[in-house]
């Protein structure tokens, strides 16, 4: 596919860029998305939650009442479940949610992720910039520019840059990452994907590499 490459301010460069259709115009496959988000949810997960079974509470040792002649239910100890502030039957305890994924069952979830964004006209390329210093204004003049404003936008950067990294970090709505690192989710939770000419000869390369499942 050809893309057209923009500049910052949302003007045509006149340069364009041929990509992979193997990456940018699958069909993409729903539920390898599904599982792609599946396990990305699952992994955030710190899996630390408990609560005291009957066993770890303190107390209640002592028999509560007696067993007959008070016309009410047996009680052995005050710890019980059924009671208030006894232990919790079959409670939560810390546990691993960790799920894993083939390596080119990721690849091919982040092909399906770029191509729905292709289909649905909400990929772009822009040219490669970087900020003198990290500046919140320019970022979003950039964001006006290209018509963006008030979406959720991510932004992949073909390296590691600070300056624009900073430059976003307090928009609510727009997440910089690099493009070797981005994940599926990444890609279905934004309303626009943007992407520099660098970062989308990065993709084109490592997922060129990658043979369909």
């Amino acid at each position: 596919m050809v893309f057209e490459v923009l500049k910052k301010d949302g003007s045509n460069s006149g340069e364009t860029l041929e990509l992979s259709d193997s990456i940018f115009n699958i069909e993409p496959n729903d539920h390898v998305l599904y599982l792609a988000v599946k396990m990305y949810l699952a992994n955030q997960r710190q899996g630390t939650h408990k609560s005291k079974e009957r066993n770890e509470i303190r107390g209640g040792g002592k028999k509560p009442w007696k067993q007959k002649g008070r016309g009410g239910a047996r009680a052995g100890t005050t710890r019980s479940p059924l009671w208030v502030g006894g232990g919790r039957i079959f409670g939560p305890r810390p546990r691993d949610y960790r799920q894993e994924m083939p390596k080119k069952v990721k690849a091919l979830a982040k092909r399906s992720a770029i191509s729905y964004k292709v289909k649905d006209n909400q990929f772009i390329v822009v040219e490669d910039f970087n900020f003198e210093i990290p500046k919140t204004r320019e970022f979003v003049n950039f964001l006006d520019a290209l018509k963006v404003t008030g979406k959720k936008v991510l932004f992949l950067t073909g390296s590691n840059l600070p300056e624009v990294y900073k430059s976003a970090r307090n928009l609510p709505k727009v997440n910089v990452a690099e493009s070797k690192l981005v994940t599926t989710y990444d890609i279905l939770n934004s309303q626009v994907l943007i992407v520099s000419k660098s970062a989308a000869l990065n993709l084109n390369q490592i997922y060129s590499q990658e043979k369909a499942v």
